[in-house]
């Protein structure tokens, strides 16, 4: 079991989630996806997880605001990997330096963080 708890916004969250073990195995794959395997530590053969964060920030932070679809396309190119790509445009969403405006189409993603 999992509990998670913390806020959205000014909605509080406490969640308990039950894996089986099919869960957990499909867990742990994921994980590995991105640079982790089972214990924490780093796989080998994974990009480097952190260098792609920092890569992905300085993307949103030189452009100052990106659509999705654009700032998707990029991140799909820094990565290779369109998964990848998706898990870090999901991390920029929930970043203190970045706000997201919801548009009719698509969200836009601002950098309010410092310029550096």
């Amino acid at each position: 079991m999992i509990r998670i708890r913390g806020r959205i916004g000014d909605w509080p969250v406490d969640l308990e989630i039950e894996l089986g073990e099919r869960d957990w195995s499909q867990l742990a794959r994921g994980f590995a996806d991105v640079g982790v395997v089972a214990g924490g530590a780093p796989a080998t053969a994974a990009p480097p997880v952190d260098a792609l964060w920092h890569s992905a920030r300085e993307r949103l932070r030189c452009a100052g605001k990106l659509d999705g679809p654009e700032l998707l396309a990029e991140l799909e190119a820094l990565t290779g990997n369109a998964q990848l790509a998706k898990r870090l445009l999901v991390r920029l969403r929930h970043c203190d330096d970045v706000k997201v405006e919801h548009g009719a189409d698509s969200p836009c993603y601002h950098w309010i963080g410092e310029p550096s």
